[in-house]
């Protein structure tokens, strides 16, 4: 009976052991993804999964909240575009309460609070990042909140 019971409790060890890792992982995926962001490191691009879904959740000045929803290709495209100003304005983002919550086998929706550089205020954000079978860490979906207006523009119209 020791012995089972000394077996069981080895196993349930090893199994939080890997949960914990496969955790772990994607915070430090998620981290890696803040310092190249910050950076403004080529390499950003191909952290997101070819066909992820990208949300721009624009916070109105009444405080109405729209999802602005757009494809990989083209929000890279922007992000290039946009990169050369930032850079030049030393923008960055810095995130707080950082989370990871398991949603399947390796994927996993990280969530935080993110505070553009020069404001006061933060905004919630979260990606799902899915472990792919070579290992390599990939953004599936992506949402975070801006107060820039002019991603409304390219919001569907209802």
């Amino acid at each position: 009976m020791k012995k089972i019971l000394s077996l069981l409790i080895v196993f349930m060890g090893v199994s939080m052991s890997v949960l914990a890792d496969s955790r772990e992982d994607a915070v430090q995926f998620f981290n890696s993804y803040v310092k190249a962001a910050n950076s403004y490191s080529p390499t950003v691009a191909e952290m997101y999964s070819p066909k992820a879904r990208i949300i721009r959740q624009v916070i109105k000045p009444d405080g109405t909240t729209q999802n602005v929803e757009t494809n990989t290709s083209t929000y890279i495209t922007q992000m290039k575009i946009g990169q050369a100003g930032a850079k030049l304005r030393h923008y960055s983002n810095s995130y707080t309460n950082i989370n990871a919550v398991k949603i399947s086998d390796n994927k996993y929706k990280v969530t935080s609070l993110r505070q553009p550089s020069g404001e006061s205020y933060k905004l919630k954000t979260y990606m799902v990042v899915e472990k792919q079978p070579s290992g390599k860490w990939l953004i599936v979906e992506e949402l975070m909140q801006t107060k820039e207006q002019i991603f409304l523009k390219y919001a569907k119209k209802a």
